[in-house]
């Protein structure tokens, strides 16, 4: 049986791509995964209502494969890319020139175009996110989450830019911290064609880039630690993370697919 999500990287179910299969497993929403060294044919994407595409390099994907992806979203069906070290540019992702470089609402490098982080980077919500079905209902001001990485793009004209990461340098003040803002830069980028809705988003479902994101949610100061969610998908490791963490990210695959 085809299921409504074809869902390609992260590794595999035993381990970076048990988080996002995880999520989707509690929300209901079925999918099928491949490793990110197992290939992925034409067959595999027919029928599909969502594709997302994770840590997944592009040389696994064959031409026609790929040909196969471009048609299914110039028809109807969803796009959803998150960065990653094989994502994008990235080391080996290499997604800059293939059949769906023109479908992506964001300029990808032909370098790499991964950024480490080792301060606070920061998610903020923009104007066009607020009221956007993906990001919206989420505390964004009032407990802004924080990522570890993220690659590096810019959005095409007309795309709308729904979150940004604002990376902070930090230094000791006396007994505290000073805290520094650097530029901000897009993290979460959606199409603006007519029938096709594709999705970028900068950092990673999974750790390590993820970073404290895959807690949002949780409250540190109850020892039961309330506001975290238990869920484990079919031949995937369990997981426990933040409720908000994974109503962002359910959210953002509902909107992309039509889910």
């Amino acid at each position: 049986m085809t299921h409504p999500i074809l869902y390609l990287g992260d590794t595999s179910l035993a381990t970076a791509a048990s988080y996002l299969a995880g999520v989707m497993h509690r929300a209901g929403l079925l999918f099928d995964h491949k490793a990110s060294h197992e290939g992925v044919s034409p067959d595999d994407v027919a029928g599909r209502k969502l594709i997302i595409v994770s840590d997944y390099p592009a040389a696994r994907c064959s031409p026609a494969a790929q040909a196969a992806m471009a048609h299914a979203v110039e028809g109807g069906a969803g796009l959803l890319m998150l960065g990653g070290w094989e994502s994008f540019h990235g080391l080996g992702g290499d997604w800059d020139a293939t059949a769906l470089t023109p479908l992506l609402p964001v300029v990808i490098s032909a370098a790499d175009d991964r950024i480490n982080g080792d301060g606070v980077a920061l998610l903020r919500l923009t104007d066009a996110g607020a009221c956007h079905e993906a990001t919206a209902s989420l505390p964004w001001d009032a407990r802004p989450p924080v990522v570890g990485g993220w690659s590096r793009f810019s959005p095409k004209a007309g795309a709308r830019v729904l979150l940004e990461v604002v990376p902070h340098r930090t230094r000791r003040e006396g007994s505290g911290f000073a805290f520094m803002a650097g530029p901000a830069e897009p993290m979460l980028v959606v199409g603006n064609t007519p029938g096709t809705r594709v999705a970028c988003l900068a950092t990673d479902a999974a750790p390590h880039w993820v970073g404290p994101l895959v807690d949002w949610g949780t409250d540190n100061t109850a020892p039961s630690c309330a506001g975290r969610v238990k869920a484990q998908a079919p031949g995937a490791e369990a997981i426990e993370v933040g409720a908000l963490y994974a109503q962002f990210l359910e959210q953002l695959v509902r909107w992309t697919g039509r889910l």
